[in-house]
């Protein structure tokens, strides 16, 4: 019984065997003419006019052939056509085709078309085992409004994946990508980037070693520290989504903004920028950086917007915001306020709520303080509301105190050289003997106006109209009198590096400043009920 079921499973396999060998030849179906010489034509059968083969589902059609039967192959020349279903064909002016390894060498003109995906080149390779073709020396692929071109690449119509290497391109309508290395995916239309590329999207330069893009929404997802360029203003983050259709792109962790135009930068966690609009919000660790001049000025608050107005004219100008917590450091003037607005058209920049600036030894806070520039160099502020100066003598705690209701003091190569005090000036100033350097006494003054002179950091000259004051000798100052009615020195407040921008220290309890409500002009109520001998209508 064992003997009798060794011999049936032998025969069964010598069948199968045999039905598999006879499955895996190629067959000739037609050919217009057939002769063979052993000696001539490399011992193959030689056919002319419409020559037709099938192997494995496969068709292939071709106007002459050398048909090697030992071997399963054929040589196919003249229009040689490759049918695999009703999904692809491969064409071309040459054919090999090896049966027992279903490889085809297609040579010259040759066009490999999968649904919607058509490939050309002038040498392929057809692997029907792995249902993949390759090319050496030059190609190019179209799907849709997508064309790709590279020295070496191959395409697996299973899967719908193209792979690409050497002098890559791929475009369409208003996208160029160049690089090295590139998968894209047919199906979904999703492009792999696997080395540095450059992409060309409407208006903005794209650089990145390591992402995705896809050509039918025209949306990216790059990594690796890619950059977004737009005219000149550019993105960098550690990973950036670019939506192409909407102009938007949006950078995560490390993210810098530079302005390459105004020199200027912002620099945060999280970055987003609107190509269209010219809108642009950094958050999370952000700082403003103003390298325009020898010195930079850095500002970091939690958030930063930039409002673009005039976009695509000459009169083009934008819109900084910065809210809470700002602080400012550069090596000639600082900073602190709640909120700030920076105008570049005017090039003026609007503290809000408790605001305080201070240039070398000299403080100045009030409700609201606009700081105007020129050339990117402090050139005039103005204090609005609660105006306080403040000098610094470094001398025994003595200070040089104004308070008014308004302020002004313009600068002259980042210095300040006159400052103005407008409506109930208040005074305490120490005069200067300029032959010894020693201070001569304290004034105390009120007036109504009052315009101060400086030189070299220092106080000068004082001019007001009408005033009043006592002027005490230094031995004789009353203690109630060396300070005016909210005075501080906020040095512990003050900005000391760019780093410190980044440590909030508020006021003191009880030292903030307090808005004073606007009184109302008072107007005439007219009565409703008709007064006596009123005519009425």
């Amino acid at each position: 019984m064992m003997l009798l079921c060794v011999l049936c499973c032998s025969i069964l396999y010598a069948a199968n065997k045999k039905e598999k060998e006879k499955d895996s030849r190629v067959y000739l179906i037609h050919a217009d003419e057939l002769f063979y010489e052993r000696w001539k034509n490399n011992n193959a059968q030689v056919l002319r006019g419409n020559v037709e083969f099938e192997h494995e589902g496969a068709r292939l059609l071709c106007d002459s052939a050398n048909f090697f039967n030992e071997t399963n192959s054929f040589e196919a020349f003249g229009h040689v056509r490759m049918y695999q279903g009703d999904t692809l064909s491969l064409v071309s002016d040459y054919g090999y085709y090896d049966g027992n390894d279903q490889l085809m060498q297609a040579l010259q003109n040759v066009v490999l078309k999968h649904r919607e995906t058509t490939l050309y080149t002038d040498s392929l390779y057809y692997d029907r085992i792995w249902n993949m073709g390759y090319f050496q020396e030059g190609g190019k692929m179209v799907d849709k409004t997508t064309t790709l071109v590279s020295d070496w690449g191959e395409y697996h119509t299973d899967t719908k994946m193209a792979i690409f290497y050497y002098d890559v391109t791929m475009s369409d309508n208003n996208f160029l990508l160049t690089t090295d290395s590139l998968y894209y995916n047919t199906d979904i239309k999703l492009a792999h980037i696997i080395g540095p590329s450059d992409i060309e999207s409407g208006g903005s330069h794209i650089y990145s070693e390591l992402g995705y893009y896809n050509t039918d929404k025209k949306q990216g997802q790059l990594l690796n520290r890619s950059t977004v360029d737009n005219g000149g203003r550019i993105l960098t983050g550690d990973s950036i989504w670019y939506d192409g259709a909407k102009e938007i792109s949006e950078a995560f962790r490390n993210v810098v903004y530079t302005d390459t135009v105004n020199r200027n930068m912002l620099t945060g966690n999280y970055g987003y920028y609107e190509e269209q609009t010219g809108y642009a919000l950094c958050t999370d660790s952000a700082v403003a950086i103003d390298y325009s001049q020898r010195d930079s000025l850095f500002m970091h608050a939690d958030t930063f917007k930039v409002f673009t107005y005039n976009k695509e004219t000459d009169s083009i100008y934008r819109v900084i915001h910065a809210y809470n917590k700002v602080r400012a450091y550069r090596i000639d003037m600082q900073a602190v306020c709640d909120s700030l607005v920076y105008h570049q058209k005017d090039s003026c920049m609007t503290l809000y709520k408790d605001p305080i600036v201070w240039n070398m030894n000299q403080q100045l806070l009030g409700e609201e303080i606009k700081v105007y520039m020129k050339d990117s160099v402090i050139d005039r502020a103005h204090v609005i509301n609660q105006a306080f100066s403040i000098e610094d003598l470094h001398h025994k705690n003595l200070y040089n105190q104004v308070s008014s209701k308004e302020m002004f003091a313009f600068f002259e190569k980042g210095n300040i050289h006159e400052g103005r005090a407008v409506d109930n000036v208040l005074v305490v100033y120490y005069p200067v003997d300029e032959s010894d350097s020693s201070f001569i006494g304290m004034v105390s003054m009120e007036t109504s106006e009052m315009r101060m002179f400086m030189e070299q950091q220092k106080l000068k000259r004082i001019w007001t109209p009408k005033s009043e004051g006592v002027v005490y000798p230094m031995t004789q100052i009353p203690p109630t009198k060396r300070f005016l009615e909210g005075f501080a020195w906020f040095d512990y407040v003050r900005p000391v590096s760019k780093e410190d921008i980044f440590v909030w220290r508020g006021k003191k309890a009880g030292t903030e400043l307090k808005v004073q409500k606007r009184k109302e002009a008072p107007l005439q109520k007219l009565s409703t009920t008709p007064s006596v001998g009123m005519n009425t209508f």
